[in-house]
């Protein structure tokens, strides 16, 4: 599954998906605060990392993906489900960025708090960018030897590959 930009799918969102993307990010920054206020700062900043908006974001894609298979008369659960896959490894991902971002900013945050910013900055997405390219040469690895495997097996029975 290819990842790409398309600004053709904010005419595809329904006005009500807006609605419950900002009720369910509302009630996670809420519930991250609440969090915050009773287990201090720390703990509240932990549920903040996980990105508010993930939990609609990942079921409006799924039902976007599988509707639009089903436009074209095909069975769209699956395809959906990737594509809800493929949104929660790019959060996870994306979240190993944001520990490199604190870290980038905590150690620089004395020195200077706009350099800080900036080298946070580069430190997510480096290490974001990094991690997923990481993700897809191991995918790429570990699926070769099981195709090489097969038709090795196909040859150990007698027949040409």
């Amino acid at each position: 599954m290819l990842v790409k930009m398309s600004p053709s799918a904010l005419k595809r969102t329904r006005w009500y998906e807006y609605g419950i993307r900002f009720v369910l990010g509302g009630l996670a920054t809420v519930l991250a605060g609440a969090l915050g206020a009773r287990f201090g700062a720390s703990v509240g900043g932990l549920f903040l990392a996980l990105p508010a908006i993930f939990c609609a974001s990942a079921t409006l894609v799924e039902s976007h993906e599988r509707r639009s298979k089903e436009k074209a008369g095909l069975s769209g659960r699956r395809r959906g489900q990737q594509a809800a896959a493929l949104d929660a490894a790019g959060a996870g991902l994306g979240s190993i960025g944001l520990v490199a971002f604190a870290v980038a900013f905590s150690v620089t945050a004395e020195a200077s708090i706009i350099g800080a910013f900036a080298l946070a900055i580069v430190a997510w997405a480096v290490v974001s960018v990094s991690a997923w390219w990481l993700r897809r040469k191991l995918r790429a690895v570990s699926r070769h030897p099981r195709a090489e495997h097969r038709v090795r097996s196909a040859g150990s029975r007698g027949s040409v590959p």
